[in-house]
């Protein structure tokens, strides 16, 4: 995998299969151009609460189009919705491992206005991978469609756009092999696998490269579609 490149969504605090991608192609691009896609995970996360598992969804102001690029969708302050996130985050894993080494850093993303979802997605990303010492090559869509990759074959290119959604069983995805972690209410409730990236971080810290290697199924290929 590691000479090839992927195609992802914009993903709020995405799911470990979506940073298995990160970790294992040597080039990501998100794509910035599609239209908007509601109850999926370009502004939801799955984490786990006490009572099982919980989603959380940024609100955002419906377009004046009903095509609107995902680049363009704002967020909307309705709800006082960040401060009910991290209220939710605080609740689910302030005894995880690491919860208190690395709120610090992801509390200024609930306690800042941002004014649209993908910027807040990407920033949110590139955080993550900078505290579990993931360093991808990422890169944003200039359009929608075809795109020349260097000149690159597009069958070098896997596409995960839609494949990575909480409508899609992960089994759907062969490249990709749930490993489990500990979390915090696995006695009470059993592994919950493939929430979000949030969850492997308080839970493992350092070690969330690890499960992240381990959850890949390097043999495996996924085609290009739908471009």
């Amino acid at each position: 995998m590691m000479s090839r490149i992927c195609l992802l969504s914009s993903a709020y605090l995405a799911p470990v299969q979506y940073y298995t991608k990160l970790y294992a192609y040597a080039e990501a691009y998100v794509e910035a151009y599609e239209h908007y896609v509601k109850q999926t995970y370009r502004n939801r996360c799955l984490i786990a609460s006490p009572s099982g598992v919980q989603a959380l969804t940024i609100p955002v102001v419906k377009p004046a189009a009903d095509k609107c690029p995902v680049k363009d969708i704002r967020i909307s302050d309705h709800g006082n919705w960040r401060h009910l996130h991290w209220n939710a985050l605080e609740t689910a894993y302030r005894n995880s491992p690491f919860f208190e080494y690395y709120a610090d850093d992801v509390l200024p993303f609930y306690t800042q206005k941002w004014d649209f979802l993908f910027d807040f997605n990407e920033a949110m990303r590139a955080k993550v991978c900078e505290l579990i010492d993931l360093h991808p090559k990422v890169a944003q869509t200039a359009s929608y469609g075809f795109m020349d990759f260097g000149g690159r074959s597009d069958d070098c290119v896997a596409d995960f756009r839609n494949l990575i959604s909480p409508k899609i069983s992960v089994e759907a995805d062969v490249t990709f092999i749930p490993r489990g972690y500990y979390q915090v209410f696995r006695e009470k409730h059993g592994f919950l696998p493939n929430l979000s990236v949030v969850d492997l971080l308080f839970n493992m810290g350092p070690e969330s490269l690890l499960v992240l290697r381990d959850s890949i199924q390097e043999d495996a290929c996924q085609p290009l579609q739908n471009l």
